[in-house]
């Protein structure tokens, strides 16, 4: 879906812990540090894609992934974008390595692809199982969490990973499975994160008004998105995090500082 509100109506509003029923979070740069994505993750499914189609090749999910890609790469050949050209016939080894070249492609551009979010929560499957991943998390999150699942908030995460990819990285962090205090997961199937209408979609199958969830999350242009929503937010600064200007939201440090904060 995409977003029938124009983010330029963002104005500051007060926020109201209070009034707080229902907690979405970000993940990279606000539970995750950015370097974990970055320089572990992506280039953990980059090194194995390859691999990973030679053994998975034929499976239904699989299929379904490259389905997929195959259809995005339709799309950015009739925008013009150049992407690798994809090998339909031939040789298995060949059409493998034509899928391979897309999805680099994809992974150089930070595409966040339905397909390829799919295709590398599988392989990434394979690396928290055989303890190859270990997410790390910032201290502060492990707590929160504990907390407000204690105080009765639904805890909830969107993110442009796939939810197959959240649910890994929080059942392998560093700090032990999380799991069992998130409560939904939502990734771009429901939207884009910039989009207005992927935050009321949300709020809709989490049972609560917009106002009455808290958006956690390190990116001003998702905050306005979910401000325009009618949500609440916050901005949330990590070290490793780029600048941003924070515009109307509040600025916090800390899952320390939620819920804790000056009406």
């Amino acid at each position: 879906m995409t977003s029938r509100g124009p983010l330029n109506q963002v104005t500051h509003s007060s926020f109201d812990p209070a009034f707080v029923r229902a907690i979405l979070l970000d993940i990279e740069g606000t539970t995750t540090p950015i370097a974990f994505v970055h320089e572990v993750l992506f280039p953990f499914a980059r090194s194995h894609v390859t691999d990973y189609l030679v053994t998975h090749a034929g499976t239904a999910e699989t299929d379904a992934d490259i389905a997929g890609l195959l259809q995005e790469h339709a799309v950015d050949v009739t925008h013009q974008l150049e992407p690798p050209p994809p090998l339909i016939d031939g040789p298995r080894h060949e059409r493998i390595e034509s899928i391979v070249a897309y999805v680099e492609w994809l992974i150089d551009r930070d595409r966040k692809s339905t397909a390829l979010k799919s295709l590398q929560g599988k392989i990434w499957r394979q690396g928290y199982a055989d303890q190859s991943l270990k997410a790390p998390i910032f201290a502060d999150v492990p707590p929160a969490l504990a907390r407000w699942r204690a105080a009765l908030l639904k805890t909830s995460i969107f993110s442009s990973g796939s939810v197959l990819a959240q649910q890994l990285l929080f059942a392998h962090t560093e700090a032990g499975d999380l799991t069992h205090l998130i409560e939904s997961y939502f990734d771009t199937a429901t939207g884009p994160k910039t989009a207005t209408d992927s935050y009321k979609d949300i709020a809709l199958a989490l049972r609560q008004s917009e106002p009455e969830v808290l958006f956690i999350s390190d990116a001003v242009a998702e905050l306005n998105a979910a401000s325009v929503a009618g949500m609440q937010t916050l901005l949330c600064v990590r070290p490793g995090n780029s600048f941003q200007i924070a515009g109307p939201h509040q600025v916090i440090r800390s899952f320390d500082e939620v819920l804790d904060l000056p009406l």
